[in-house]
């Protein structure tokens, strides 16, 4: 008996995975459920222990010490508990008595079915305490099944789930597909501990460079920023913290195999490696790579970046569907626009323009404000002169009365002038507007007449230009009819049809016979001695071949 039990409490731990005190506890409360249904112990707060090398097991019931007792099944006097244990104390437990260990056919069921739930929460809170302290750790996993929403893969412990929204979007799961995963959180649920894990977090592309790459896993290289869009392309830029460590060399290995190894891992998602810097500027320009940054024009402001690029570079510097500007400005943390040389040089004039009209208006306003300030000064200046001038009258005045009188005189007539002068002046009658009207209008006249003279004579010169043209066309009219009859052949009737060129006198016979014709004419003119040297030319020429 004791042999059996302790190897069937061993196996069953084994096989759950579990501490044999967590089985133990698991099959002690179980039991403990199960007298409680027993009619034996119905009612009564029941305690089991159980002897894990005996295999023995010992059930008591327990009891609350109490003043008065209420429920004689649960509850007992204080009197009969020190009685039983001398220390007891109101408000204790204590056990009372024990019970024979024979439980019937429904309790050892019921005792069965607690053990096994109690084991399955056993194992839910094993798991949760072993992977909480796990999350963000890279996990190799199994794909057991694929459904519509999730993906389920088997790890060491249990089942993790891979949502959808965890996935990458170039890959394709299939049953035994073994591949890394990024443990993302642990959750309690009513169905139990469980996993998320993920493969488009970035920073399972960071544990996997801690992997291939020793120099970030000791700390001689750190990964400063990573910005990824997992399944296409990611960017990752790196620094070194020791000296004579070259950064991206370090992560691409040699011939590219520690990166190689990564991408492979991914996939194929390609991945960017570039220097970190803490100028900006030049961060940004690096983060732009494969593309080459002229320059760049920040404005911290808003946290905006101009990145001036050539212009047969600006859709390498934009990637596919703008990938790589956003990919830099994701890692830098800026936002990136990016421009051709052309149209910012453009730009720049225009923001000088701009600029100088702004400065135009800052110095007319500063102008119009001083301006403003000094006219108080000069308005009071004004004042006094009048008032020094006001002074010296009053003293003229004093001095000479008849110097008054004749300026008032002499006022008198300018203002008598000047009401003669405006009663004299001229108005213009109806007769001199008509006047003036008939004489714009014969002007007028006078230069349409001119225009139209002007066109007349410029379509006389047009007229004779046609006429001359003309005789010259009419020239091949006057040429004689015979110019176009053909000399035809003696003897012959006029043909009522097509005439060929044997019908034509000097044409008739071919070539042949205008070349005999042509040599006995020749003769005829030749001297007698022409004629002999010729005959003996030809005498003397080639013999001909002999007859077989």
């Amino acid at each position: 008996m004791k042999s059996d039990f302790v190897i069937a409490l061993t196996q069953l731990a084994a096989e759950r995975n579990l501490p044999k005190e967590i089985v133990i506890s698991a099959i002690e409360a179980a039991l403990a459920s199960a007298y409680r249904k027993d009619t034996i112990a119905s009612g009564q707060n029941i305690s089991v222990k159980l002897d894990p090398g005996s295999g023995d097991v010992t059930v008591q019931i327990l009891k609350t010490v109490v003043d008065e007792v209420t429920d004689p099944e649960t509850e007992i006097l204080l009197g009969d508990a020190k009685q039983i244990q001398r220390g007891a104390a109101l408000g204790d437990v204590i056990s009372t008595s024990s019970i024979p260990h024979s439980a019937g056919r429904i309790a050892a069921q019921t005792a069965k079915q607690v053990v096994m739930q109690r084991l399955r929460e056993a194992e839910r809170d094993l798991v949760y305490q072993e992977f909480i302290e796990r999350v963000g750790e890279v996990f190799p996993v199994t794909v057991q099944r694929v459904e519509p929403r999730h993906v389920v893969v088997d790890m060491a412990r249990g089942e993790a789930v891979l949502p959808h929204s965890e996935q990458m979007s170039s890959e394709r799961y299939r049953q035994g597909q073994k591949f890394k995963v990024l443990l993302r959180s642990v959750e309690r649920t009513p169905r139990g501990t469980e996993l998320i894990v993920s493969r488009s977090d970035k920073d399972l592309l960071r544990r996997l460079f801690e992997m291939e790459v020793p120099e970030i896993y000791n700390g001689a290289v750190d990964m400063v920023a990573i910005a990824r869009e997992a399944g296409s392309r990611s960017k990752v830029a790196v620094r070194a913290r020791q000296d004579g460590v070259d950064p991206v060399g370090s992560c691409v290995g040699l011939r590219g195999v520690r990166i190689q190894n990564i991408v492979n891992e991914l996939q194929g998602e390609k991945i960017d490696i570039l220097e970190w810097n803490k100028d900006i500027a030049r961060f940004i320009a690096n983060a732009l790579n494969p593309a080459q940054v002229m320059r760049v024009e920040l404005d911290p402001v808003t946290n905006t970046a101009i990145a001036v690029v050539p212009d047969r570079q600006l859709s390498l510097a934009i990637g596919k569907e703008g990938q790589n500007a956003r990919l830099a400005a994701k890692l830098t943390g800026w936002s990136v626009d990016i421009m051709n040389s052309t149209d910012a040089e453009a730009a720049a004039l225009e923001r000088a323009r701009i600029a100088a009209e702004i400065a135009a208006l800052e110095a007319a306003e500063k102008a119009r404000r001083e301006a403003e300030e000094t006219d108080p000064a000069e308005e009071q200046a004004v004042e006094e002169q009048a008032l020094s001038d006001e002074d010296s009258l009053l003293v003229a005045a004093d001095s000479s009365d008849d110097q008054e009188e004749l300026v008032e005189e002499t006022t008198e007539e300018t203002e008598t002038a000047e009401i003669v002068e405006e009663d004299t002046t001229p108005e213009r009658s109806p007769e001199e507007v008509a006047a003036e009207e008939a004489a714009i209008m014969a002007e007028l006249q006078r230069e349409e007449e001119e225009l139209q003279a002007q066109l007349e004579a410029e379509e006389r010169e047009r007229e004779a230009e046609q006429e001359a043209m003309s005789a010259e066309a009419t020239s091949l009219r006057n040429l004689p009819e015979d110019i176009w009859t053909i000399p035809t052949v003696p003897g012959q009737a006029e043909p009522s049809g097509i005439r060929f060129a044997e019908d034509i006198d000097g044409l008739r016979g071919g070539v042949t016979a205008r070349r005999t014709r042509r040599n006995a004419s020749e003769q005829s003119t030749q001297t007698p001695a022409a004629a002999a040297r010729g005959g003996r030319r030809r005498g003397r020429g080639r013999p001909g071949r002999r007859r077989r």
